[in-house]
């Protein structure tokens, strides 16, 4: 990693930080045209590299699915996913309810929370009981920011706009990730 990633990196983490803390669509707005795609993109990667890298370590215990299969399965999913539903987010707001942001602007927003949450969720999750509890608990708090998110990127600031983006996203959301889980699952079954 170079040291521009780096420095790249630390300093979304201190906007995550922020935002995480400071939960509001004014929080977002300070940080939303500090970075772009290639940021959120690198963000996103790293969440992905740490969710892959775990499931690699726990794939013997699921003996449905290789060590390759869930390390290479999650390090393509989880960025194609991502993109797809801040492009949906970015589409549904701009078209049906005339949201001012900008693609960029929606990914990079929605990375700050993404990134931090999804590797707690990844890590804590290990833990069969409480994996599941943290899952519910990181999904709700995903939520949370997303509506935020959506209000500061896409300059909705009405309740009905924001939540119906969000959910028609959500919605489209599940459909890409069934259909991608399903192809990359038949690649690396034993």
């Amino acid at each position: 990693m170079t040291r521009s990633s780096t420095a790249q990196l630390q300093d979304m983490f201190a906007q995550s930080t922020a935002v995480l803390a400071r939960p509001s669509p004014q929080t977002f707005e300070r940080f939303e045209r500090r970075g772009g795609l290639p940021q959120a993109l690198l963000y996103v990667v790293v969440a992905a590299l740490v969710s892959a890298v775990i499931a690699a370590i726990f794939a013997p215990f699921h003996r449905e699915v290789t060590v390759l299969g869930q390390f290479f399965g999650r390090l393509v999913s989880i960025p194609l996913q991502f993109f797809a539903f801040t492009g949906l987010v970015y589409f549904i707001g701009r078209s049906l309810f005339r949201g001012t942001g900008t693609y960029p602007e929606v990914a990079y927003s929605f990375a700050l929370f993404y990134v931090p949450l999804s590797i707690v969720g990844t890590v804590i999750g290990i833990v069969p009981i409480l994996g599941w509890l943290v899952s519910f608990v990181v999904l709700i708090a995903m939520v949370y920011f997303g509506y935020l998110a959506v209000q500061s990127s896409m300059n909705l600031r009405d309740t009905v706009s924001s939540v119906v983006t969000l959910v028609l996203s959500g919605l489209a959301y599940l459909v890409v990730g069934l259909l991608i889980g399903g192809m990359i699952a038949r690649l690396f079954l034993r």
